[in-house]
């Protein structure tokens, strides 16, 4: 039984494009950041995970009826009462 590598292979384009660059620019990326290629190469897909993957975990969906209901009540409790003294509207 053998033991998936944790390594990965990476084939570089012939020339940069928007979806892949070559070797020579890995190079020179790690030479102006004073980096190995690895490192360069990690950097660059922690960006990108940032940018694409979402920072927090999916929620549970929309509330039912029943949590909308005792949300109401609840803020209902919190909310002033009497005249309204002012009122403001944002869009038009």
């Amino acid at each position: 039984m053998t033991v998936a590598s944790e390594n990965l292979l990476v084939k570089f384009r012939s020339k940069d494009t928007p979806f892949g660059v070559t070797r020579g620019t890995v190079k020179a990326l790690a030479q102006e950041l004073d980096m190995n290629e690895t490192q360069v190469i990690h950097m660059a897909l922690s960006r990108f995970a940032a940018d694409v993957l979402p920072s927090y975990a999916p929620d549970d969906g929309p509330l039912t009826a029943r949590q909308v209901k005792a949300l109401r009540q609840d803020a209902d409790k919190h909310l002033p009462k009497g005249k309204t003294l002012s009122k403001e509207v944002l869009f038009a």
